[in-house]
């Protein structure tokens, strides 16, 4: 793990800083210890709080650590019905971080992970956490990117096939690595129902990429409020149910199978009384944009596979030898179970 010298040249930064934010007295940088992507640091300029993402260390430019994608995703929306943080400024000239990094406004509020705010803990409140979230993602596929100038930000024709493609990709890169201490066919089967079954036509919008419940920040205070859409990286224009089944991945009720993998990464306070079933989620969500929302298996298959995507890489780089970490140790029962997950969504014995 990366040290904060590792990541920032104070004195440069602090140069860039003057002359996009004025002088300051106060100038202090920490970086943020949570993510598995871009890094964040923050940052204390005078009496402001600044957020400055960037790439690790020795990562290459692609679509998971390319922050001035991120960055032109958010700056466009500023004056949009999205709720996004204040933009500072972008920078392209490695001399001043040694890689490409942007500053924007830190957002005030909770990021709800893996417990609920005490003042958010009755039922009316919990409703609403549910709602503020449906409520971005459709304001989000609401935009109209053509006026915002993300026109040529994507290719959404063919992007769900394209999804299912990528994915697969990485499955079989991670393979490589893995078979060796166990095989899962059955991923490989949602693979080709996933192939089979890739909608040729979709709306097509600005998508978000990771839209899930610890991607967003509520205000301070009461009642619930989203303030901040946050981890903008994957942003694309594409078919915004691939949203819509990831989000509803990362939003378990108390019907669902349990076992130890989804102990570690999913917000299991949602399953408290209160908090909407994902049926109302969806309903909610076909409300407010009008996009008709007739089956998901697709899209919730697609999300499975995608973790279980994740999951395997995550364990080969753990085979590999480059990371000791617990989480990724664990992906050697964890994809397993994502696969077999998947097949009961595609079997219809996981409904909404």
């Amino acid at each position: 793990m990366p040290d904060v010298d590792e990541l920032v040249d104070r004195d440069r930064l602090r140069q860039f800083l003057e002359l996009e934010a004025g002088e300051a007295d106060e100038f202090e940088v920490e970086r943020h210890d949570q993510g598995f992507s871009n890094e964040t640091l923050f940052v204390q300029w005078g009496d402001r709080e600044l957020v400055i993402r960037r790439p690790p260390p020795g990562a290459t430019a692609d679509t998971a650590h390319d922050v001035l994608r991120e960055y032109t995703a958010i700056d466009a929306l500023q004056d949009t019905g999205v709720p996004v943080p204040h933009t500072v400024a972008s920078c392209s000239d490695h001399d001043v971080l040694g890689c490409d990094f942007y500053v924007m406004e830190k957002v005030e509020g909770d990021v709800l992970r893996f417990s609920e705010p005490e003042r958010f803990a009755d039922p009316d409140s919990r409703r609403r956490v549910g709602e503020e979230l449906v409520d971005g993602l459709a304001a989000i596929h609401n935009v109209d990117h053509r006026e915002v100038g993300l026109e040529e930000f994507g290719r959404p024709e063919g992007f769900s096939q394209r999804q299912v493609e990528r994915w697969t990709e990485q499955i079989e890169w991670a393979f490589d690595e893995t078979t060796s201490e166990r095989e899962v066919p059955r991923l490989r089967e949602v693979g080709d129902w996933l192939e089979e079954n890739a909608p040729e036509e979709h709306p097509q919008t600005l998508v978000h990429g990771d839209y899930k419940l610890d991607n967003v920040v509520f205000a301070p205070g009461a009642p619930p409020e989203i303030t901040g859409v946050l981890d903008w990286e994957m942003s694309t224009l594409g078919d915004p149910l691939c949203d819509l089944g990831w989000t509803l991945f990362f939003w378990p009720m108390e019907k669902d199978p349990t076992h130890k993998l989804g102990q570690t990464f999913l917000p299991n306070f949602v399953k408290k009384d209160g908090y909407p079933t994902r049926r109302e989620l969806v309903d909610r969500y076909e409300q407010a944009t009008g996009f008709p929302v007739d089956d998901l298996r697709f899209y919730r298959v697609l999300a499975v596979y995608k973790m279980a995507a994740l999951g395997e890489m995550f364990y080969a780089r753990y085979l590999m030898g480059h990371s000791d970490s617990s989480f990724y140790a664990m992906m050697e029962e964890g994809v397993p179970l994502l696969a077999e997950e998947a097949t009961e969504v595609i079997e219809g014995e996981r409904p909404l």
